[in-house]
């Protein structure tokens, strides 16, 4: 027999600050995509173990889990890559209330289009959670910025549980975008440099970590 665990690990999740839960609010009212708090709680526990000292994000929106992440982790430096204008006027708002906005950096422009703009590695984690159907091209682009042991966590992998679907039930209009992604969590799981695992937290948590190499190259 299957059971639901949602309800009972969600009812376990402690009361947030303030100025985290009236985030929270506003997104909920303007429809703005923010992580699941089961995936953020989930996503916030392996960066405590991890302790990576820089963090890229890819999809600032208003803020929110930049500011959480910097919240839970209070020596790191984050950068973030917004391309929305009235999303990064939120953001800049919410940044000023936090106690760590001063380690968040928002950078404006498409993230696939940065060019000289482009974020100065290393980072030692890489948070991916903006278009959907651009998740290779986002790992293509940005993980030579990682440093050697990095992890990539990616969202939104089940998409609602459209990514599990069959194609034929899938809306048209997302068809595209479910394939790209189907594709890319089939190619990083089988990716010879990175050990990964899809979780079931929140709406699919992707961790993916880059092996370490021998002087040759090799993974060990």
């Amino acid at each position: 027999m299957e059971h639901d665990y949602s309800g009972y690990t969600a009812g376990l999740i402690r009361q947030r600050p303030d100025h985290i839960m009236e985030m929270e609010k506003y997104a909920a009212e303007h429809r703005v995509p923010i992580m699941q708090l089961e995936g953020i709680e989930a996503l916030l526990q392996i960066l405590r173990i991890q302790r990576p000292a820089r963090i890229l994000e890819i999809g600032t929106a208003i803020g929110y889990s930049a500011i959480r992440m910097g919240e839970s982790l209070p020596e790191a430096e984050i950068v973030t890559i917004e391309r929305d204008g009235q999303m990064r006027e939120q953001a800049a708002a919410n940044l000023r209330r936090s106690p760590a906005g001063r380690r968040i950096t928002v950078i404006a422009g498409d993230a696939l289009e940065l060019g000289d703009n482009m974020p100065e590695g290393p980072f030692d984690a890489l948070f991916i959670d903006a278009a959907k159907g651009q998740y290779r091209k986002f790992f293509d682009l940005y993980e030579p910025l990682l440093s050697a042991g990095a992890v990539i966590y990616c969202d939104n992998m089940f998409m609602h549980g459209l990514a599990a679907d069959s194609p034929e039930d899938v809306p048209k209009r997302n068809r595209s975008m479910i394939r790209k992604l189907r594709a890319f969590t089939e190619w990083i799981m089988d990716h010879p440099g990175y050990d990964s695992a899809l979780l079931p937290a929140g709406d699919g948590l992707l961790v993916s970590k880059k092996k370490d190499t021998d002087r040759e190259g090799a993974a060990l």
